[in-house]
């Protein structure tokens, strides 16, 4: 796959088919994980991956309610707007993005879980875990990063059997999975609507008219 391709179309993907991801390809996406950049090259990071059904059945639990306890109040406001006036498209892309999140909340069991962990540099787990991401992007597998068990994360690292000694801090979860719907570049506003060059608030000074690719 061409890099710029997978730039431009590697996006949260949640439907899943919930078909198994086979060990070779978990591989290759594990490997590139641990290629990115490391600060000061110390690889002070851990990896977990999940795919035992009981497990992932404990964690599911947690997450929903999560959702439903945090996700849902921190996006409320902005969802009963959306409800309201359903004919705008800001609205309706909104009310698309929280169908597909209750998607994951309701089918967190049968994604394959992978897990970040740190002690003192929790910056390089995010690069690593979209490496991770482009490399399944490159196998046709979809996943989506989250942060949502953080907020229970005693319980989570209890169930995973994280050691309580060392420091260790949660930085994220992909999910992966087949996914059900197309590849796509992800509507995004302009790239001048959210840049600013040399002092904040000044524009830049060269058109850019994304997207760019293809």
């Amino acid at each position: 796959m061409e890099l710029r391709e997978a730039l431009y179309t590697t996006r949260a993907m949640r439907r899943i088919t919930g078909a198994p991801i086979p060990p070779e390809i978990q591989a290759r996406i594990l490997d590139a994980a641990v290629r990115a950049p490391s600060a000061g090259n110390t690889q002070t990071w851990r990896f977990l991956l999940v795919d035992d059904p009981d497990v992932k059945s404990r964690l599911a639990e947690i997450y929903r309610d999560c959702m439903s306890s945090f996700g849902r109040a921190f996006y409320g406001a902005r969802t009963v707007e959306a409800e309201a006036t359903r004919d705008d498209p800001e609205s309706q892309r909104h009310l698309r993005v929280m169908r597909s999140s209750d998607y994951l909340a309701d089918n967190f069991q049968r994604y394959l879980l992978l897990f970040a962990f740190g002690t003192d540099d929790l910056y390089s787990l995010l690069p690593a875990l979209w490496n991770a991401m482009l490399a399944a992007r490159g196998e046709g597998v979809g996943g989506t990063l989250t942060r949502m068990l953080a907020a229970r994360s005693a319980e989570v690292f209890d169930i995973l059997g994280v050691p309580a000694e060392g420091g260790w801090q949660m930085a994220a979860c992909v999910a992966f999975g087949w996914p059900t719907g197309r590849w796509g570049i992800a509507e995004r506003s302009p790239v001048e609507d959210v840049t600013y060059q040399d002092r904040w608030g000044q524009p830049i000074a060269f058109p850019i008219e994304g997207p760019l690719w293809p």
